[in-house]
């Protein structure tokens, strides 16, 4: 089973999203750019810039905490420009 660490960005919100699932990733993309309840469901123009994949959920899970953590934009935006 392959699960993802990804990170989303909206165009309209100037904002990222960081998420982990075991989907595919352009089903899960599908259901953040429904309208639905939720910090990605107001706005439907959310694409993944970035993903890493992994065997088991822990660990694609271990590292949305681990980005989240660091609470900087800018850390991200280096992430998805290596």
């Amino acid at each position: 089973m392959s699960c993802f660490f990804y990170v989303l960005f909206s165009k309209s919100k100037d904002r990222f999203y960081v998420g982990h699932t075991c989907e595919a990733l352009q089903e899960r993309l599908r259901k953040h750019n429904s309208n639905h309840s939720g910090f990605t469901g107001s706005t439907a123009d959310w694409t993944i810039v970035y993903s890493e994949e992994f065997s088991e959920k822990a660990s694609a899970h271990s590292r949305e905490r681990q980005v989240k953590s660091w609470k900087s934009r800018d850390k991200i935006e280096q992430l998805i420009h290596t």
